[in-house]
C-alpha cells in the first residue's frame, strides 16, 4: 500500500493500517499516512472517497474502526472548514469572529493586551488588517478564507488542516491562497488539506495523495499526477500535459456515440 514520503524528522501525526467510516460502512480501507513536520500535502478524490472522513481522523473527531491514528505529544492541529458551510450572516465582524477562536484560557470573555496585538500581527500577516471591522458578509471569497486562516493561526498550531480551500474561488484568488499557504509552510507551519484543484497541486504543492477509499498513490506531482493513476482515483480518463513547465490536467472528450455522429451542432 502506498504512503505519504517519510521525510526527515520526527513525524507529527501517523496513521497505521486505518479503516473509518460510519453506521458499519467503510470509508477509508487500510490507510497509511504520515505527516512530518515540514509537510505540505495535498489530498485529491472524488467526491464520496473518503477526503472528509480523512480531515477527521487527523483531528481526531473520529475514532478509526481498525488500525491506529497516532499524533506526536501536545500536537495542536488548526482546522479551517469549507466555506459553503458557515453562515455569513452572523453579525460579527472580521476582528470578533477570529477572537472566538482563542484558546479559553481565562474565564473572562474579552481579550487581552496580548491578545489584540497577536490578532493584529495575523490580520497583518494575511493580509486583511484593514477589514477588522468589517462584517464577515462583506468579505469576498478570497477574504473569507483569510479570515478562516487567522482563526486557526490564532491557535498556534503546529498542523493545519483545510477543507477544499480554493473551492469556489476564481483562478487569480485560488493562486494567491496556495501562495499564501506555501508561506506559511516556509515559516514552519505542517498544512494538509483536501482539493479538487488538480492543476493546482500539480504547481504549488511539494506531496500529493490520490485517494478512493484507499491510497490510490502518494508522492511528487511528477511521480502522482499521470493519466494512469488519475483514472484509477477519479474513474475518468485525463490527460496531463507540460506547459511553460507546469502540468495541467485536463479532461479527455468522450468519444460520440454512434447516434451522435454526423449531427450537426445546433
Amino acid at each position: 500500500m502506498p504512503t505519504t514520503s517519510a521525510r526527515t524528522g520526527t513525524a507529527l501525526l501517523s496513521l497505521h493500517g486505518v479503516d473509518a467510516g460510519y453506521d458499519g460502512q467503510r470509508a477509508l480501507r487500510n490507510v497509511d499516512l504520515t505527516v512530518e513536520p515540514d509537510a505540505l500535502i495535498g489530498v485529491v478524490g472524488p467526491s464520496g472517497s473518503g477526503k472528509t472522513t480523512l480531515l477527521k481522523l487527523l483531528l481526531r473527531t473520529l475514532a478509526p474502526a481498525r488500525g491506529v491514528v497516532e499524533p506526536a505529544p501536545g500536537l495542536t492541529v488548526g482546522y479551517v472548514p469549507q466555506l459553503e458551510t458557515v453562515d455569513w450572516n452572523f453579525p460579527v465582524t472580521v476582528r470578533e469572529c477570529v477572537l472566538m477562536a482563542r484558546p479559553q484560557r481565562r474565564l473572562v470573555p474579552w481579550p487581552t493586551r496580548a491578545e489584540r496585538a497577536e490578532l493584529g500581527e495575523i490580520l497583518e500577516r494575511l493580509g486583511i488588517a484593514e477589514l477588522a471591522g468589517r462584517r464577515i458578509r462583506e468579505l469576498s471569497g478570497g477574504q473569507q478564507q483569510r479570515m478562516f486562516l487567522a482563526r486557526a493561526l490564532l491557535q498556534r498550531p503546529r498542523l493545519l488542516l483545510l477543507d477544499e480551500p480554493t473551492s469556489g474561488l476564481d483562478v487569480a484568488t485560488r493562486h494567491d491562497i496556495l501562495h499564501l499557504l506555501d508561506s506559511l509552510n516556509q515559516e514552519g507551519l505542517a498544512i494538509l488539506l483536501t482539493t479538487h484543484d488538480l492543476n493546482g497541486i500539480a504547481n504549488h504543492l511539494p506531496h500529493v495523495v490520490c485517494l478512493n477509499g484507499e491510497v490510490v498513490a502518494a508522492g511528487p506531482p511528477v511521480k502522482v499526477i499521470t493519466p494512469e493513476v488519475l483514472e484509477r482515483t477519479f474513474g475518468a480518463q485525463m490527460e496531463v500535459l507540460e506547459h511553460l513547465g507546469m502540468l495541467v490536467v485536463v479532461d479527455q472528450p468522450v468519444p460520440a456515440g454512434p447516434e451522435q455522429r454526423g449531427r450537426i451542432p445546433r
